[in-house]
């Protein structure tokens, strides 16, 4: 078994989903790991990784607004307050994703479904450069 690691970072420009599925297959192509499997871990406790539609923005869109309902900012209730009103929504809603996803990988190829697309989902509204693992382990 082949173990191939590598890191990266994805600027974001405040809340949004940024797709990274374009460099985890580039990464893959170079790990020249065929069968196996791909692991991709975000390194932050205020954004998250996302395995989403990636065709249609809108579903993104409406994905993003669902958190912002869901998780707002600015609730009385919230004490932690450190980095603004946005910095304890950014906990929940990363605590209500995921920091990783394992993709199963089949003749050098991520097994994604036809509209499927890997995305860091930034939590916070200011600008970040997010740090992104990747391990791939296989043969």
């Amino acid at each position: 078994m082949r173990v191939f690691s590598d890191q990266f970072v994805v600027a974001t420009s405040g809340k949004g989903t940024y797709e990274i599925t374009n460099k985890l297959e580039s990464l893959l192509g170079e790990s020249r790991i065929g069968d196996g499997v791909l692991t991709v871990f975000v390194q932050h406790t205020s954004c998250s990784l996302v395995v989403m539609e990636n065709a249609d923005p809108t579903a993104r869109r409406d994905l993003e607004e669902f958190f912002n309902d869901l998780v707002p900012e600015n609730a009385d209730y919230f004490e932690h307050d450190t980095e603004g009103a946005d910095d304890m929504p950014s906990h929940i809603r990363m605590v209500l994703t995921r920091t990783s996803e394992t993709i199963p990988v089949v003749n050098g190829k991520m097994q994604l479904g036809t509209w499927q697309g890997i995305f860091v989902f930034e939590h916070r509204r200011a600008a970040h450069r997010r740090k992104v693992m990747v391990t791939i382990l296989g043969e």
